[in-house]
């Protein structure tokens, strides 16, 4: 490892699983210090005890301000200081297609995705110095719409305009604030999806993308390397965003059924 981020101390929200926890494992591995801040009470304090004295672990409801507001201070307690803050917690929304969506998650959805969020951004800036740097994540489903999980693309879409006024507020403090937007992850908030055959069909690279490719972009985001970076929203989705895979104007021009002239 290039130790990227040597000396550097962070807070990851919903460190214990996913994309998270890909990100803990990488910035302990790049040299910094750690609170996976989780309601997971077995996987967190499991992860911590793997990675060494390098990272910790405390339960964390990103939808209490009381709670981050506990775990924003341990950090500079216990390490002196805080600089780096990966806002990562986040809950699935009801699939159903929104005139069959009765709205029973949206309270949930929007503490934890959105709330949690600015609860994170603000306390961390608090404490944090020039040079601090926060990271939200959010989804391509907030960048893109789409049909199901009305809730969560809204506020993941809120993530990124919240995310984008938090930088040029910030700015004036030497704070950066930038967004990770994964795509066709394999995690827990999609297992139930297949994600080959969402790739085959939406996303240009067909390779499938990992927990640790988003980790690696957040690696970035936190080191001296993205100093000139705030306001970015970083898609980690092998394209998706950008079109569909490519069909050339002749095997759509030839398929059945096409308009004559």
């Amino acid at each position: 490892m290039s130790r990227e981020l040597h000396g550097k101390n962070a807070i990851v929200t919903g460190g214990a699983n996913g994309i998270g926890r890909a990100t803990v494992e990488s910035f302990v591995d790049e040299g910094a210090r750690v609170i996976i801040a989780d309601l997971d009470d077995d996987a967190g304090p499991d992860l911590a005890k793997a990675l060494g004295p390098a990272a910790v672990f405390q339960h964390t409801d990103v939808s209490d301000a009381d709670s981050v507001r506990s775990v924003v201070e341990r950090a500079v307690g216990d390490f002196g200081g805080l600089d780096v803050m990966v806002n990562n917690a986040g809950v699935a929304s009801s699939p159903r297609r929104f005139m069959d969506d009765d709205l029973r998650d949206f309270s949930r959805v929007m503490q934890v995705d959105l709330y949690g969020v600015m609860l994170g951004t603000q306390e961390a800036a608090r404490h944090m110095g020039e040079g601090g740097s926060i990271i939200n994540t959010t989804s391509i489903a907030g960048i893109s719409p789409g049909i199901g999980f009305t809730t969560y693309r809204a506020a993941k879409a809120g993530v990124i305009h919240f995310s984008r006024c938090a930088a040029l507020e910030l700015a004036e403090r030497g704070i950066r604030v930038n967004v990770i937007a994964p795509g066709n992850i394999a995690t827990a908030i999609n297992a139930a999806f297949d994600t080959r055959a969402i790739a085959s069909k939406l996303q240009p690279l067909q390779r499938l993308g990992t927990p640790h490719d988003v980790a690696n972009a957040a690696v970035y985001l936190a080191s001296d390397r993205s100093a000139q970076v705030t306001g970015l929203v970083l898609p980690v989705d092998g394209g998706t965003t950008t079109g569909p895979p490519p069909i050339s104007t002749g095997d759509v021009m030839a398929r059945p059924g096409r308009a004559k002239s």
